[in-house]
Order: C-alpha cells, then sequence, then structure tokens
C-alpha cells in the first residue's frame, strides 16, 4: 500500500504551524503550533489525534530547531517524520503571482521564484521559505509541493484581475489583482457543492470568507472569477484591522496634509484600520457585546462592516448572473449569526434570506440556515485550509489530477 500521510506546514515569521494528516480517510493524526520563534519564551504545543496535548516551552533559536522540535513530538507518537508512510510535505506559500496556478512541486527553480515575489509579499514569502528550506534540509527525499493562497484566484479574467492604470507600468510592477485565502475559497465552495448534492462545476457560489482577514469571492462552476483582495490582502471587505476599499487618493492626503511617512500609511491601513480602527475592538463577540449594552461607537462600526459586506455580495450576484448558494465561513462567518442575518437582510428580492432558529444552531458541519425552498441557499461551512493543502498535495503526488 503506497505513503498516505501529508505533513502540512505553514511557516510565518516566528511561527510554524502544522498538521500531520492521513489522506486514506481524511483523519487528522496531529497537529500543533510552534510560537515565538527566536525568543527565550518559545512555545511548542501539540495535539496528537485523541490524546491529550503537551507542551515545551524554552528557547527555540530559528525554523531549523522548531521543525526538529515538532519532528520530535511527531515521533513520540510513532509518526515520526522518517516514517515511511509519510507520503509528502506540503507547504502553505501566500504569494504564487501569475506563474503558481496550482500545487507544484518544488525545486531550486520554483524557489527562487518564490523569492523574486517577496516584494509583493514582504511579510510572508519569506517565512513560507524558510520553512521549505528546513523542510527540504530534513526531508530531502520527501517531495516538497508548495500551494498557494492565490492560486485558485488566477482563473479569474483579465477585466476582473486588471487595475485600470498605464499598462506598461502594471506590468513592469506586477501590479494586478491576485487575492488571498484561495486554498479556503477552494474548500469551500467545493463542500458547498457537496452540500447541495451537486457538483462544483454546476454551481455558482458566494464565499465569503469572515475572519480577521476578510475576503469575498465569486466562483462559477468551481473556478474564481472574482475576489475582493487585490496586489496585497488590504483591498475589499472591512476586517479586523485593515481598511479594506478607500480612495487611493487619502494616502496621497495623509502624506501631504497629515506630513505621515509610507510606513507610517501602511501602518494606519493594515493594523490600525477596520474594526479595530473605528471603536478600538476587533473581536465581533466583544463588539457584538458592547452593541447589546447600547454603544453607538460599535454600532457603527458594525454597520460599516455590514455595509460593505453587502455590497460585495450584491456585486458578486451581478458579477456570476445566477447564485445557487452563499457560504459564510471562517471565524465570524462560521460563528457570528448577527453577521450572518444582518448581510443578506434586505436581500430578499435576490432570493437570499435566514432561518432565524437555524442560523442560531452552532455546529462544526456545513448546513444550510436559509428557510426551506429558498431560490438562493444560505450555507455556514467551516473552512479547513489544512485539509485542503492535504488534499492538494496527495492529489499531486499520487496522480489523482483535478479536485473539481
Amino acid at each position: 500500500m503506497s505513503p498516505s500521510r501529508v505533513l502540512v506546514l505553514n511557516s510565518g515569521s516566528s511561527s510554524v504551524k502544522y498538521q500531520l494528516l492521513d489522506m486514506s480517510d481524511g483523519s487528522r493524526l496531529a497537529m500543533g503550533l510552534v510560537e515565538r520563534i527566536g525568543e527565550e519564551t518559545s512555545r511548542l504545543k501539540h495535539t496528537p489525534a485523541g490524546g491529550s496535548s503537551r507542551e515545551r516551552t524554552g528557547p527555540i533559536a530559528d525554523h531549523e530547531a522548531a521543525l526538529k522540535a515538532v519532528a520530535e513530538e511527531l515521533s513520540e507518537d510513532g509518526l515520526g517524520l522518517d516514517s515511511p508512510e509519510l507520503a509528502a510535505i506540503g507547504h502553505r506559500v501566500v504569494h504564487g503571482g501569475q506563474q503558481f496556478t496550482e500545487p507544484t512541486v518544488i525545486d531550486d527553480a520554483v524557489l527562487a521564484e518564490i523569492e523574486r515575489l517577496i516584494p509583493v509579499a514582504p511579510l510572508h514569502n519569506p517565512a513560507n521559505l524558510t520553512g521549505i528550506r528546513t523542510a527540504r534540509a530534513l526531508r530531502p527525499d520527501l517531495p516538497q509541493i508548495a500551494v498557494f493562497d492565490t492560486a485558485f484566484h488566477t482563473t479569474m479574467p483579465e477585466a476582473a484581475a486588471r487595475y485600470a492604470i498605464d499598462v506598461r507600468t502594471a506590468d513592469e510592477h506586477r501590479i494586478r489583482r491576485y487575492g488571498f485565502h484561495g486554498t479556503s475559497h477552494a474548500y469551500v465552495s467545493r463542500e458547498t457543492a457537496k452540500l447541495l448534492g451537486r457538483s462544483p462545476r454546476e454551481v455558482n457560489v458566494i464565499v465569503l470568507h469572515l475572519g480577521n482577514g476578510a475576503s469575498a469571492s465569486a466562483v462559477r462552476g468551481g473556478r474564481c472569477v472574482e475576489t475582493s483582495m487585490g496586489l496585497t490582502p488590504l483591498e475589499g471587505l472591512v476586517m479586523g484591522t485593515r481598511s479594506g476599499d478607500m480612495d487611493p487618493a487619502v494616502i496621497f492626503h495623509l502624506m501631504r496634509v497629515g506630513g505621515m511617512s509610507a510606513d507610517e500609511i501602511d501602518t494606519l491601513l493594515n493594523k490600525k484600520s477596520g474594526l479595530i480602527g473605528l471603536c478600538g475592538d476587533n473581536d465581533m463577540r466583544e463588539i457584538r457585546r458592547r452593541i447589546d449594552e447600547g454603544d453607538k461607537e460599535a454600532q457603527l462600526a458594525f454597520d460599516i462592516y455590514i455595509h460593505r459586506l453587502k455590497k460585495y455580495i450584491g456585486a458578486y450576484y451581478a458579477v456570476l448572473g445566477r447564485v445557487d448558494a452563499v457560504a459564510f465561513t471562517a471565524g465570524v462567518g462560521e460563528n457570528a449569526s448577527p453577521v450572518r442575518e444582518a448581510a443578506v437582510a434586505g436581500l430578499e428580492g435576490l432570493g437570499l434570506a435566514v432561518d432565524g432558529e437555524l442560523n442560531a444552531v452552532r455546529g462544526d458541519e456545513p448546513r444550510l440556515i436559509s428557510p426551506e425552498g429558498s431560490r438562493v441557499a444560505v450555507a455556514v461551512v467551516p473552512t479547513d485550509e489544512e485539509l485542503e493543502i492535504a488534499t492538494q498535495t496527495y492529489a499531486l503526488v499520487n496522480g489523482s489530477g483535478n479536485l473539481t
């Protein structure tokens, strides 16, 4: 029997998230997180399937030391990196540009191209590269697969992907709309079709990935035709700390009138805007608590968040022409029933509505929250980006082909 396990690695600048999955049945064998890498207070939390979590604290110098520590924890459970049952390692890579449109076997040329894309993903691609290089050094004989956040969105037509700026300037600096959260949008759109009992090729879905980072996508027949994030994850919906859409002249105004530097504006728009900029909180639970207590600042922040969200639902309805389902996912989308209710309120003319009782139910399984017989299904579909990365990785190394 061929190896069926896939280790998924998501390497951040000072962290490594990991999951080990058995793709023969999609089961999770172990998962964990190494955080504060490079600090005296580094921490590794490891949880084997069916077992209790284990923690170790103390200095973990770099990503190599972090992955070696992960390997030790896995070995303790009989799941070590030297196991013959390990088929591949799948790596989350945030930015793949236009070149990488599907999961890709990593070699030196692929590494060089991911490095070339650092200017358009300066916070993410360097950390992703570090994780890849470290894993390759530990298991040079094992297939290492890059799964790109941007890949699902490379099917967007040029009319959706291009900005209306000088073409030569845009091409020279690789300025276009790439989109992000692609593994989540791919997984959720496919699971939504399954929930409806239909093939992804038959279904048009609006996916709303609402977490601290938030994005929307329009998916026609399993292919993305529009998404809200652009050159960077700043464009689009109102997010926890990011502004989303705004007039770009605001930047010039802040430079000329406010005397702010480019770095200061970058920090403002990415870390001090969105919900936290509007009301001082980026946790939707806390915002709803404040609203229930009559806090007008929190109410306005919520209203701005919903207004933007509803505007994108309407726009993507127009892009698709026919919508079979709207799917809510990620932390806010899966857990905040008031957000789901408010987002579709007043859109009954488009066939959108939620059933109050169904919307109030919490659960870990995909479920419909629209009234029976609704023209457009409204669904809550928990995302699983690690499973999607493992699925794409295993399909590539196992030669099982197209997921749709």
